[in-house]
């Protein structure tokens, strides 16, 4: 059912839901949208993954009466479940309605070695 990359990378962006889950339990809702970001950036390359994180960006939204990011990621959910498997992702991007939902933007040193490990199997 999924692709080598998304079960490389499943480890990682489910620790970053993971730490997510629990700042959101713990009520710090910037910490918990922020590790939804990096879950983004790890997972976008996977369409499951992208579209499982906007969804929860979504809920995230919801939860905090956020209608700006309610309606960006109604737009997201929908390019992601469309798009990702034509490879039609900005590299980086964080996936928060902050941003353009096409801009690319810088990775991380820590999470490019992970994205470049899911693609190649090492």
């Amino acid at each position: 059912m999924f692709g080598r990359f998304t079960k490389n990378i499943k480890p990682h962006v489910e620790a970053e839901l993971a730490i997510a889950r629990i700042a959101n339990n713990n009520g710090d809702s910037v910490l918990a949208f922020k590790h939804l970001e990096n879950a983004h950036v790890l997972g976008q390359e996977s369409t499951y993954f992208h579209v499982k994180v906007h969804f929860l960006m979504l809920c995230w939204a919801i939860k905090e009466h956020d209608l700006r990011e309610l309606l960006g990621q109604v737009f997201r959910v929908v390019g992601a479940a469309t798009k990702t498997a034509f490879g039609f992702i900005p590299s980086g991007n964080t996936g928060g309605s902050n941003v353009s939902p096409f801009k690319v933007m810088p990775i991380s040193l820590k999470h490019e070695n992970h994205i470049t490990r899911a693609k190649t199997g090492l």
